[in-house]
């Protein structure tokens, strides 16, 4: 079990408790919040404007590849390539960063991204797609990297529970916002690629010319995947399923609503239920795992989201539905991967838990990689609706593991556990480290408090 063994680091001198007591009309927290928000308000623009121009390529290309002839399983290779990129950027990327700096790695990365989405319209051949996705993949990895170590940098210890929370937001807003702008008349077939890649350009302009100074980068040596697995093999393997489910989320759901016949508006807003669902769940599943057995929760969670895509499966011929669905697959979803993160920290010394976030995102990576493939196939050989029972045997996967496990060996008491933190599947290892080191300090914070 953990031990009180992690060192606080303040990296910016932050607001005092008792700055607070100045005015009693202002909290601890708000003035937390406004102190973040002052601190931070370019850079979560810029990952507002970059996740928009993302959460658009991803749907964008869905549809116009159903549109342009692709094959499911061509689509599903295009989308599944997305991962393999970004897998490759989290762990090439900070070495860059360390060779040439932030400012060139973000900026360089950021044009790749700008330039390939241009170059998307021109180019409508798969083969041409699936390398266009694998550098947008690395490229959007890399960025995440970038900025991620730019926001944790910013805030002090205090704030970075809320820093996490107010960038978890803003990707939810920039991906959601997303699905709108689809909707935009595109009499071209070019403007919304050039709209895409605007949003991209200009997202680094807020960012590049208000932060100062340039962190120093850090990075934690991984603990090895069989290390991981010994520590908490409900963790390991559930992030595993949780990316096929993840990426067949990202990735094909604009492509289950082409072939299933939906039209651009029902696509959008289908799609941005899935996240919708996710904000609207994270908070009220982040406060029940900080006060039960977190297995419990998680094979109820996983249960809940394979009924419902059995249900989308089933009687998914009602758009109604599908909005039902998708609403509490992503609500289940989504929290998953910070509830499972959690729930691995719950069997880690506090040192360990920052290396430990590494091998998380890699089994993560590994399965949102193959994702998207088996959920193509699926639908080859099933239609547009096999798009849900990839979805449901995973979860069906991850509900039963979860309750194999409970026989296995008993829960830490939750005065044990540690502190729940907001992270999305999108984020990079960055952020996983950020939040990973946050618990830590909200646990040891916890026991000190006890034993006084």
């Amino acid at each position: 079990m953990r031990g009180v063994q992690a060192t606080q680091k303040s990296r910016n001198p932050g607001i005092s408790r008792a700055t607070c007591a100045l005015d009693p009309r202002v909290t601890a927290k708000e003035m937390g919040v406004l102190q973040v928000l002052s601190n931070t308000w370019a850079l979560l623009l810029g990952m507002a404007l970059l996740m928009l121009g993302n959460g658009l390529q991803g749907s964008l290309l869905g549809v116009r590849g159903e549109a342009a002839g692709f094959t499911t399983f061509e689509l599903s290779v295009v989308m599944s390539a997305y991962f393999v990129g970004f897998l490759g950027g989290s762990r090439l990327t900070p070495e860059l960063i360390r060779r040439v700096g932030h400012v060139r790695v973000f900026a360089a990365l950021a044009s790749f991204v700008s330039a390939v989405l241009i170059l998307y319209p021109a180019f409508q051949n798969p083969y041409v797609w699936i390398i266009g996705r694998v550098i947008i993949g690395f490229c959007f990895s890399g960025v995440y990297v970038t900025a991620e170590s730019w926001l944790n940098n910013s805030v002090n210890n205090d704030q970075r529970g809320q820093a996490l929370s107010l960038y978890m937001m803003v990707q939810m807003i920039g991906i959601v916002a997303a699905q709108g702008v689809l909707n935009l008349p595109d009499a071209s077939g070019y403007l919304l690629f050039i709209v895409a890649s605007v949003l991209v350009s200009v997202s680094f302009a807020p960012i590049l010319l208000s932060i100062s100074p340039t962190p120093a980068f850090e990075s934690t040596k991984p603990m090895t995947l069989q290390q991981l697995l010994k520590v908490s093999p409900l963790g390991f393997v559930g992030m595993f399923l949780l990316g096929g489910v993840f990426a067949a989320q990202f990735g094909m759901a604009a492509v289950f609503g082409a072939e299933a016949g939906l039209s651009l508006a029902q696509i959008s807003i289908f799609i941005a239920t899935f996240y919708i669902g996710a904000t609207v769940v994270q908070y009220p599943l982040g406060w029940l795992s900080d006060r039960m057995d977190r297995r419990v929760l998680i094979l109820v969670a996983s249960a809940a989201g394979g009924v419902a895509a059995l249900a989308a499966f089933l009687v998914g011929q009602s758009y109604a539905i599908l909005l039902i669905a998708a609403f509490v697959i992503g609500g289940m979803s989504n929290p998953l991967y910070s509830l499972l993160l959690a729930y691995t920290n719950d069997f880690l010394d506090f040192e360990d838990m920052a290396a430990a976030s590494g091998g998380m995102v890699f089994v993560n990576g590994v399965g949102a990689i193959s994702g998207p493939l088996v959920t193509g196939w699926l639908m080859s050989v099933m239609g547009p609706y096999g798009f849900f029972i990839i979805i449901a045997v995973l979860m069906f996967a991850l509900s039963g593991y979860a309750g194999y496990r409970m026989t296995q060996r008993a829960a830490p008491s939750v005065e044990d556990t540690g502190s729940y933190t907001p992270v999305m599947p999108t984020s990079s290892l960055v952020a996983v480290e950020a939040a990973q080191e946050y618990a830590a300090e909200m646990a040891e914070d916890a026991e000190i408090s006890d034993s006084q």
